[in-house]
């Protein structure tokens, strides 16, 4: 018996990273899973590789989140839960931020949260209820400098959680969100995104944000998309069936305070 049993699961920017993991985590778990993201190629490959559905799904654009409904619903009948997993970071001061930049982080990272909700919700509902997981950030809990666009976001998405939540919660929708730290993936070290990196280089910019994470993370590392997925396992499950409107920590205890000892 699996955790997820019968459970239907959209999962988005499911392609790699923290929705690959989450992917390979709730099929094994008894799920039917729609794996959805832009990147169609490796999205394809996964889907085939684990026996899920993968559809394109680009989080911004409206007709793409009802063709995905649409595309759950042929292969499995319903949705009974949605895991908004896409996002995009960049680096930038503020001041320096262009405007361009701060709307597409936005677009993808926010409005691509509420159109999720917004869509899929009816869709829970009318299965008899369900879970919706967003993925918020240890940045949306506090600021990080460098990184305005994508915290003001996961602020957001905290928030959206929550209204979310008691606006849902009559119709059987339970609505919580992660908040990871640093997480080993192509959004923490973006050469691993590079197919010329040199090895070497790519090898030192791991070495180099190891150490990093060893002084900023008090359990010493940076985290594991696994520890993500079993968090949002979690959540999806009905062991949190008490559990709505929350924001979960997983950052290997960064937002606890900081070390001066």
């Amino acid at each position: 018996m699996g955790k997820l049993d019968g459970r239907v699961v959209l999962i988005t920017g499911a392609a790699r990273g923290q929705g690959e993991q989450e992917a390979r985590l709730f099929v094994r778990e008894g799920a039917r899973v729609v794996l959805a993201d832009v990147l169609d190629d490796q999205g394809e490959a996964l889907a085939k590789e684990i026996g899920a559905r993968y559809v394109h799904l680009d989080v911004r654009e409206e007709d793409d989140w009802r063709a995905a409904v649409a595309a759950a619903k042929e292969a499995y009948g319903r949705i009974d839960g949605l895991v908004n997993n896409a996002g995009i970071l960049r680096f930038h001061e503020l001041v320096d931020t262009p405007l361009d930049e701060f709307q597409q982080v936005v677009q993808v990272n926010q409005v691509g949260v509420f159109l999720g909700i917004r869509t899929v919700a009816p869709e829970i509902a009318d299965a008899g209820g369900g879970t919706i997981v967003n993925t918020a950030s240890y940045a949306g809990l506090t600021g990080m400098a460098g990184v305005g666009a994508y915290a003001a976001t996961k602020h957001a998405i905290v928030g959206l959680t929550r209204v979310a939540a008691l606006e849902l919660a009559a119709r059987g929708i339970r609505v919580n969100a992660v908040c990871p730290g640093a997480v080993d993936t192509a959004m923490s070290n973006p050469s691993q995104l590079d197919p010329d990196a040199d090895p070497a280089d790519s090898a030192a910019t791991s070495r180099a944000l190891d150490q990093l994470y060893r002084r900023l993370v008090p359990l010493g590392r940076i985290g594991r998309p696994e520890e993500v997925a079993r968090l949002v396992l979690f959540l999806t499950g009905e062991d949190s069936s008490y559990i709505t409107g929350q924001p979960f920590v997983i950052d290997g205890g960064w937002l606890a305070g900081v070390t001066v000892i």
